[in-house]
């Protein structure tokens, strides 16, 4: 039976016509490893930035504000896992939601002011512009929370409890024809923002190569090669992990706006939108691998602290085995 006849979404059963089939089980596991690995990731991406604003750069304050978006976007996670599929609390549940998303775009567009900074530092270095000054770049993060809280905050104000499949949390929602609109309008915000992303780092990858490091020299073409690497870690985590999720985004809303009425269709799709929501999510996981290609600082510090700790765990096993040899770790010594 299609939704365009059946409009509840319900079935004979009383049960949802559009469900998470296969994803059922594992969408939890996958989102709480997620959850793990960005609640260490982002914390200790917090604890290298923060302390340090003596230091402070352009890029700097966005990897700051970039690592505060994935940081909150991984606390949303839990619920996310403990009201998977089930019908919690209407309004906490849209609010989850709508934080969730606010911090999703708020990483695309800290994502885009590194872009544009490099971009400006690289192909244009000898320009002195506001951009490039701390305060300024605060101003520009600031306005993008303010902006995401005010335009996340009006769909807060629509009513998706029509149907009964609606009221249940983070699932296939029917909309009407604005919040169709709005949620395409994010679509296509996101679709200028990748061309940008695309003609910037086609500049810089042009630039890179073709500049001057003692082109006779094997080290400085090593070194070459190495920035041109170093210059496709932000853009290929930003197609990995967004561009998919905007692909299916648009047939799944006109799914949602019943224009796309094919119960299978609609099926398929919202699977898909649950796999690359997932994909999105793990930017926050991801991330920190920006950081430490494009921050110096934060580079040495992860660095310095992996070698103190392999000197630690050295030094514990040649404390064990010198145990060992002496008796000191067997049982006869302990009684």
């Amino acid at each position: 039976m299609e939704l365009g006849v059946n409009s509840s979404g319900v079935d004979v059963n009383g049960n949802c016509e559009i469900h998470d089939g296969i994803l059922s089980p594992a969408l939890p596991i996958l989102y709480s490893l997620v959850f793990f690995f960005g609640l260490v990731s982002n914390t200790i991406t917090i604890s290298v930035f923060f302390p340090r604003k003596h230091s402070d750069s352009s890029m700097a304050v966005y990897m700051r504000h970039l690592a505060i978006a994935d940081f909150l976007l991984v606390m949303c996670l839990p619920m996310r896992v403990y009201y998977h599929n089930s019908q919690g609390p209407f309004y906490l549940c849209k609010v989850l939601g709508i934080f969730f998303y606010v911090n999703m775009y708020a990483s695309i567009l800290f994502l885009s002011l590194i872009s544009l900074d490099r971009y400006l530092k690289i192909i244009k270095p000898v320009w002195v512009l506001r951009i490039h000054r701390v305060r300024w770049s605060h101003r520009a993060s600031f306005s993008v929370w303010a902006s995401l809280v005010l335009a996340m905050s009006l769909f807060f104000l629509r009513n998706d409890r029509q149907y009964p499949c609606d009221r249940i949390c983070f699932h296939f929602h029917h909309k009407g024809l604005l919040g169709g609109l709005a949620n395409l309008t994010l679509v296509a915000f996101f679709c200028a923002t990748f061309l940008l992303f695309l003609c910037f780092y086609a500049r810089i990858t042009t630039k890179v190569r073709t500049m001057s490091l003692g082109n006779r020299d094997p080290k400085a073409q090593q070194r070459k090669s190495r920035v041109v690497r170093k210059t496709f870690v932000v853009p290929v985590i930003f197609t990995l992990c967004f561009l998919p999720y905007h692909l299916v985004r648009v047939p799944y809303v006109l799914a949602q706006m019943d224009l796309i009425q094919d119960l299978d269709s609609k099926q398929i799709l919202h699977i898909l939108n649950e796999l690359t929501l997932l994909l999105s999510s793990l930017n926050s996981c991801l991330d920190p691998i920006i950081y430490y290609f494009l921050s110096c600082t934060y580079r040495r510090t992860i660095l310095c602290a992996l070698k103190g700790s392999n000197k630690l765990w050295v030094e514990l096993f040649s404390f064990i085995t010198y145990c060992t040899k002496t008796g000191w770790a067997t049982t006869d010594s302990i009684d």
